[in-house]
C-alpha cells in the first residue's frame, strides 16, 4: 500500500439516483479475540465463524498456537477452529509477542499469570508504552511472579509496570482482587474471563468505570460459552465455583466499529446506508454512535437486514454535547463530523482515551487545527466548531481509527491526504480498497 491516501473530493459529485449505500464490514475484533480465548479455555473443538483477519488478530492466533493449543485456519472462508484444554495451558513455558493488540497483551496476560508456568511477553513499541500496570499488579497480588527487562532490541529501558516482562504464575493465591479500569476495561475483561479456572467462588472488585460496555460483551460471551460471571452491585463481580467453558460453533457479529465509519456517511454525504446483519441488540457498544447520529438528526431503523440509517430531511445536520464513556472508539468518528455540523460539537466522557493507540485528544485536536478547524479541549473533553477544513496532510501517530476517521473529512473537503494508510492492518486491513470501492458506487 502507498505511504499515503489521497481522499477523493465526492461531496459534489454522489450520484442522488444511488436509493441506498450497502457494504460490508469485517466480523468484529473485540468478538474474534475474546473468542479464540475462550475456546482455549473450554474443552474439546470450537468452530469460529466470520473472523477477522487483521494485525491484531493474527498476532492473538499466533500466541495461542505457540502456547500448543491446535487450530485449523481457513482465512478465505474466515473460519478457526480451536481445540480447548478445559483451562490448561499446553506449554509450561513459551515467549511470546502480542504486537500492538491490546486485547492479546491484557487477555494473554491474565490466562498465563493465573496458569502455571514461565511465559516471556512482549509487545510492539507502540504497546509498550500502553498501561499495563492495574492488570500486573493485580496478578502480582494473586501470587503471580513478575520481572521486568528491557527490549531486546534496545528501543528503550526497563520500565515496571509495561511490557516487556517475564511471568511465572502459581495458579490462584487467593479468591478475590480488585483493579483499577480508569485506563483500560479490559483489565477487567481480562480477569474475568479467568475467573472460571479459580477452585472456589471469585469476585473482583473494580476501581473507575471506563468502558462498561465491554464489560457486558465480556460478559455475554463467558455466558454463551457456559460460565456465568454476576455483577453483584455496581463495583464488585463474581464468578460461582464449579464451572466451565464449553466448545462451540460460535458466529461472530460484524464489526460494527468498522460499520460506524460507513453510517457516518449518511449525515456527512446524506445518504442512506445499511450495514448488512448490524442490529441494535448487537454485543458491541459502539452500536450506540447510531444513536448519536440520531440525535445529530438522523433517522435509524432496525430492519431484518441490518439497521438502516437515512440521512436529516433538511440535509444538515446539528452538533451535539454526546457523552461518548460508552463507546470512545467513535469520539474520531464524531470529531470528523463536527466541522459539517451547524452548530458546535462536544465529546465529552473520553479522558481514557489518552491511552489507547495514541493520545487520541491530543490527535484529533492537532489535527484539526491544522486543518483551521477551531477546537478547545480539556482532560476529558473536546469541543469542535464548524468550519471549513483546509486541505491537510493528516498524521496518523500508528493509530488505525485516525486513519479511519479522518478519512471521512476528506470525502466533503478537498486536498486531504492520509499519511501511513497501512496503520489500518491492525483491525481492518482492506478499509482503503472498501473505501474505493464504496466511492466508486456512490459516484457512479
Amino acid at each position: 500500500m502507498k505511504e499515503f491516501y489521497q481522499v477523493p473530493y465526492i461531496y459534489e459529485k454522489v450520484n442522488k439516483n444511488v436509493h441506498t449505500l450497502v457494504t460490508e464490514v469485517p466480523g468484529s475484533k473485540s468478538i474474534t479475540n475474546r473468542a479464540l480465548l475462550l475456546a482455549t479455555l473450554a474443552k474439546g473443538e470450537s468452530t469460529l465463524r466470520g473472523v477477522l483477519f487483521s494485525d491484531d488478530s493474527r498476532h492473538f492466533l499466533k500466541c495461542i498456537q505457540e502456547l500448543g493449543f491446535e487450530t485449523v485456519v481457513d482465512e478465505a472462508s474466515r473460519v478457526i477452529t480451536v481445540t480447548g484444554h478445559g483451562g490448561r495451558v499446553p506449554k509450561s513455558e513459551a515467549s511470546l509477542y502480542v504486537g500492538s493488540a491490546g486485547t492479546a497483551a491484557r487477555f494473554l496476560t491474565s490466562y498465563l499469570g493465573l496458569s502455571e508456568g514461565v511465559y516471556h511477553m512482549d509487545a510492539s513499541p507502540q504497546m509498550r508504552r500502553r498501561p499495563m500496570a492495574p492488570l500486573l499488579d493485580s496478578l502480582k497480588a494473586l501470587g503471580c511472579d513478575i520481572t521486568y527487562a528491557a527490549p531486546e532490541d534496545g528501543t528503550e529501558g526497563f520500565r515496571e509496570g509495561f511490557f516487556p516482562f517475564t511471568l511465572k504464575g502459581h495458579g490462584f493465591g487467593s479468591n478475590r482482587i480488585s483493579v483499577n479500569i480508569d485506563h483500560s476495561s479490559q483489565f477487567l475483561s481480562a480477569l474475568m474471563i479467568s475467573s472460571a479456572l479459580c477452585p472456589g467462588d471469585f469476585r473482583i472488585s473494580i476501581e473507575g468505570s471506563h468502558g462498561m460496555a465491554y464489560i457486558t460483551m465480556t460478559a455475554k460471551m463467558m455466558q454463551q460459552f457456559g460460565v456465568e460471571c454476576i455483577q453483584v452491585h455496581e463495583k464488585q463481580f463474581c464468578t460461582p465455583a464449579g464451572q466451565s467453558y464449553r466448545a462451540l460453533d460460535y458466529q461472530i457479529e460484524p464489526d460494527v466499529s468498522a460499520a460506524c465509519y460507513f453510517y457516518a456517511m449518511s449525515p456527512l454525504l446524506n445518504i442512506p446506508v445499511m450495514v448488512p446483519h448490524v442490529h441494535f441488540d448487537s454485543l458491541q457498544g459502539d452500536v450506540q454512535f447510531i444513536r448519536i447520529l440520531e440525535q445529530m438528526g438522523c433517522t435509524a431503523k432496525d430492519t431484518s437486514d441490518g439497521i438502516l440509517l437515512t440521512p436529516p430531511e433538511t440535509g444538515v445536520y446539528q452538533g451535539i454535547q454526546a457523552d461518548m464513556h460508552a463507546c470512545s472508539d467513535q469520539a474520531i468518528t464524531l470529531a470528523a463530523l463536527a466541522p459539517f455540523a451547524e452548530s458546535p460539537t462536544t465529546i465529552t466522557g473520553i479522558g481514557h482515551i489518552l491511552f489507547q493507540e495514541s493520545d487520541r485528544i491530543s490527535a484529533i485536536v492537532t489535527e484539526l487545527r491544522k486543518m483551521n478547524i477551531r477546537c478547545e479541549e480539556t482532560p476529558d473533553s473536546i469541543t469542535i466548531y464548524p468550519g471549513i477544513p483546509n486541505a491537510t496532510a493528516v498524521d496518523t501517530y500508528e493509530d488505525h481509527r485516525m486513519a479511519m476517521g479522518f478519512s471521512l473529512i476528506g470525502l466533503r473537503a478537498p486536498g486531504i491526504t492520509i499519511n501511513d494508510p497501512q496503520c489500518c492492518r491492525k483491525t481492518f486491513e482492506d478499509y482503503f480498497r472498501v473505501l474505493d470501492h464504496v466511492i466508486d458506487t456512490l459516484c457512479d
